[in-house]
């Protein structure tokens, strides 16, 4: 049963590989499928720049997960020469972008491993130098009011298991 499963794996492996490069996201979803099953608590986090202690997560349940072929496009242009000088709505556009090429020459297909999960619970930085430092911001998941009960997207390598 488990030469199947495994057998089952590398057939899915191969298949995705032929639609695209395989981003980790991808090959964490294909190399353990059970690991991102349904009802699981996952958990994503992130740290604030300046703060040692500080980490701001949002926590929930995986409800899919999916490998699905993306075009890596151009990424945005932004007027700041330096991120942390860039508005929440610039940040806003380049995270809802990423992954993305600097140039037209290297736009391809890629795999990513995206997983939705329903939201449980969430703490985001309020420091207006936050605001272009990652996902979550005073109560927001990029650009969307984060609420008990919503789904929302990521990279499975983005996300790790929750302590239950």
């Amino acid at each position: 049963m488990r030469f199947l499963a495994l057998l089952l794996a590398l057939a899915a492996s191969l298949a995705a590989a032929a639609d695209g490069e395989l981003r980790p996201s991808a090959r964490l979803l294909l190399a353990d499928p059970e690991a991102w099953r349904n009802g699981r608590c996952v958990i994503y986090r992130e740290s604030n720049p300046g703060v040692a202690d500080a980490v701001f997560h949002v926590r929930g349940r995986i409800v899919a997960a999916d490998v699905h072929t993306r075009r890596l496009a151009l990424c945005p242009q932004v007027s700041a020469r330096e991120i942390e000088n860039t508005t929440r709505e610039q940040f806003n556009r380049l995270l809802l972008a990423y992954p993305c090429v600097s140039s037209e020459n290297y736009a391809r297909d890629v795999q990513t491993g995206m997983i939705r999960l329903r939201v449980e619970q969430w703490e985001t930085p309020h420091a207006r130098r936050a605001a272009s430092a990652g996902r979550l911001y005073r109560g927001m998941f990029i650009d969307t009011k984060l609420e008990q009960g919503m789904e929302i997207e990521l990279e499975a390598d983005l996300l790790g298991a929750c302590e239950e």
